[in-house]
């Protein structure tokens, strides 16, 4: 068996794709395969592709019709045939002993879950992300850092619960990642960071607007594959807190740098009222008891102090 499946993503990448690439064939751990889908581009990211396939017996060129990032590594986990799985943008790249150290750490505890740290690139300046361990179920929901690049996944748990991520909405990550939440044993996480994640001025994915208001149907679709799967009731007030995470720290961050003013109103007026709809009685949240700067920050959140943050935080 392969020790480890990478999924590579590319959607008119050409730019950055060899370097990213390079990266990952150049790997210390040896027994990997690099899937490789190019999700309807129109540049020379083929012929790119085509030439690492061409060299690398490991890498497996897969092609598709656009229908975006999610669609794309959708696309590819029936074709993983690795114990782990993980995900790599095509315009990132990753150091050469990622794998090697990520995967022995979760070969020889048998996790379900390896995470490492990961570096933030822009054109001027870098950020450490520094994570903490995860050492119970309401860590993920207080701590839990959803992207997917960072990590490596049990490729089982993926498989046998069909969890895939939402097409054609931004944030899939939370999806993917909370919806995996449930089935993980055993996790960990390494100091080393091993992933860079490039933040170009232009990505649209940082670009805020109507699109920003994916994240309601994301949480929605948590709620939905909760209750399917019988979990909602055990895990009701994890769900709980993490509408609160979101609603009232992450998006309403990127919701508040909205230009287009009816929709940054709309959106943010949404955010309140759905927070309080689904879960009236938020405020005596269990978590919300934890000691932290952003627990203090969401227990003074009320009608009027919402607005009031609401414009604060647009000049932070």
């Amino acid at each position: 068996m392969v020790n480890v499946s990478i999924i590579v993503p590319v959607y008119n990448t050409e730019k950055y794709l060899k370097k990213c690439l390079d990266s990952l064939v150049n790997q210390t751990l040896s027994n990997i395969e690099i899937l490789v889908v190019n999700d309807g581009s129109n540049d020379n990211s083929q012929k790119i592709i085509n030439e690492y396939a061409e060299k690398y017996s490991f890498v497996r060129s897969l092609i598709k019709a656009n229908g975006g990032l999610s669609d794309a590594r959708n696309y590819a986990i029936p074709y993983a045939t690795g114990e782990y799985i993980g995900f790599v943008d095509s315009d990132d790249y990753v150091e050469p002993d990622m794998y090697q150290k990520m995967y022995s750490k979760a070969k020889q505890k048998n996790l379900d879950l390896i995470e490492c740290n990961f570096i933030w690139e822009y054109d001027d300046k870098i950020k450490y992300d520094i994570g903490n361990k995860y050492t119970n179920t309401d860590d993920f929901f207080l701590l839990g850092r959803v992207m997917v690049c960072n990590k490596l996944f049990k490729l089982s748990l993926v498989k046998d619960n069909n969890i895939k991520f939402p097409v054609g909405l931004r944030y899939e990550d939370i999806e993917f990642f909370y919806k995996l939440v449930p089935y993980f044993d055993k996790t960990d996480l390494l100091d080393n960071n091993f992933y860079h994640y490039m933040q170009r001025e232009n990505s649209i994915i940082n670009e805020q607007n109507e699109k920003t208001g994916d994240i309601f149907i994301i949480l929605n679709n948590l709620i939905t594959f909760y209750k399917n799967n019988n979990l909602y009731e055990k895990y009701k007030e994890n769900i709980e807190y993490l509408y609160i995470r979101i609603l009232m720290g992450s998006s309403f961050l990127r919701m508040v740098k909205i230009t287009d003013n009816d929709c940054r109103k709309n959106l943010l007026n949404k955010s309140y009222i759905e927070l309080n709809k689904k879960f009236p009685n938020w405020k005596k949240n269990r978590l919300l008891k934890v000691k932290n700067i952003k627990n203090i920050y969401y227990k003074t959140i009320n009608k009027f102090s919402f607005k009031i943050y609401s414009f604060l935080f647009k000049f932070v």
